[in-house]
């Protein structure tokens, strides 16, 4: 039995979806007995493979292959992890991924209506007079 490399790592849950692992493999994120691999490369056990999920480096080794999605406590029984323990959060990153300051409603863009009144002012009119009063 052989099963792509995308579908595998899928069933092993190192992504989410299917896609995401395909796009990991795109992109050289993923490498295989050293090798960098395309997403329809076939698995066999006992494959090396090399993943880098941001700044966690994970080493697997393939013990199992399937093709069908495995409940969440059989996922580590295809492989076996040498991977180097998952390094500290950087506390600067947490800070940089804050949500930015929150505005008040109503301090942005004006609106339509709000443009035309300062025009109006602007030229020397009192809001909410129309052009008929100029007459």
């Amino acid at each position: 039995m052989s099963v792509r490399l995308d579908k595998w790592l899928h069933v092993a849950r190192m992504f989410k979806t299917r896609t995401q692992a395909t796009h990991a493999c795109d992109l050289g994120r993923v490498l295989v007995n050293g090798q960098m691999a395309k997403p329809h490369r076939h698995l066999a056990p006992g494959d090396r493979i090399e993943l880098a999920q941001g700044d966690w480096d994970r080493i697997l080794i393939v013990k199992e292959l399937k093709d069908r999605p495995v409940p969440k406590a059989e996922a580590p029984l295809l492989y076996e992890d040498q991977s180097p323990p998952k390094p500290a959060p950087d506390p600067l990153a947490r800070l940089m991924r804050r949500p930015p300051v929150l505005r008040d409603p109503g301090a942005g863009r004006p609106t339509k209506k709000e443009r035309r009144e300062m025009e109006k002012w602007e030229e020397g009119g009192a809001p909410g007079e129309t052009e008929e009063d100029d007459f």
